[in-house]
């Protein structure tokens, strides 16, 4: 199912049950899964790994070079797509040279038309990228979260799990699990409570994360100390423990906290 009217390099690895529909360029030292299916006009690069049963739209080109002056040309880098993703008309998507894996995609991830995405940025998997999200090198998105459309994620910012961030909201610090964040400058708008009940999360579980949030966002106190009235307040469990360690690692730096409260 590979049309003569695209350009497939013959050193390409093609999986079985693959499509490769007319006009699309897949470049040498690109491998693509079984069950995948390349619309028209669509660009792999060379560098770039496709998992299983992908998706790939008009016009959307995958691993394209680093944009970053620290990549030179013919430097290793590579792009790694799972299983099960759909990546819709002119999504972006660089390599990453920072390590061997470069640029980490994960499986079944929605990413909606026109959306960018950085060199060396990590989508662990289940999350869905709106339409024109923009993403820049090195940032880190956990599971199953959310970015509604043309959401801006600065460098080096980190989402925890099961964030939900509003369209339009621009992002360039940390966002731990479980919230919402919105407009801008960006503030706290509460646990994504609606998608986790969805998920089978318990009201228990749900109450435990609008608690320990109350002490980081909704309090006149820096962030460690927040993290002290966390430990204190709530008994152990997972969803504390996640919370906590999401902003001990994050270095106390969380977005939508004020900092010019000093750490006491």
């Amino acid at each position: 199912m590979i049309s003569p009217l695209a350009h497939v390099d013959p050193s390409a690895k093609i999986g079985e049950n693959v499509t490769i529909h007319p006009f699309a360029f897949i470049d040498a030292d690109v491998t693509i899964g079984d069950g995948c299916e390349i619309m028209p006009y669509v660009s792999i690069m060379r560098g770039t790994t496709l998992g299983r049963n992908n998706k790939i739209y008009q016009a959307a080109v995958i691993g394209a070079d680093p944009q970053d002056f620290r990549w030179k040309p013919g430097q290793p880098s590579a792009c790694h797509i799972g299983d099960n993703n759909t990546i819709r008309e002119q999504v972006i998507i660089n390599r990453g040279f920072r390590s061997e894996r470069g640029t980490y995609i994960g499986d079944k991830c929605f990413i909606m038309a026109e959306t960018h995405i950085g060199h060396d940025s990590e989508i662990v998997g289940k999350s869905v990228l709106g339409n024109g999200v923009t993403i820049a090198g090195d940032t880190f998105i956990d599971k199953c979260s959310i970015l509604s459309s043309n959401v801006i994620l600065h460098e080096k910012a980190r989402l925890g799990k099961w964030v939900f961030i509003k369209g339009g909201t621009r992002i360039s610090s940390n966002v731990p699990p479980y919230v919402v964040m919105a407009h801008n400058p960006v503030a706290y708008y509460g646990i994504n409570s609606a998608v986790m009940a969805r998920k089978n999360f318990s009201a228990e579980d749900i109450d435990t994360a609008a608690k320990a949030y109350r002490h980081l966002f909704q309090t006149q106190t820096s962030v460690f100390n927040a993290v002290k009235r966390i430990e204190n307040d709530i008994d152990p469990c997972d969803i504390r423990d996640e919370i906590v360690n999401f902003i001990v690692s994050a270095n106390y730096r969380i977005a939508g906290v004020r900092t010019d409260i000093d750490m006491e």
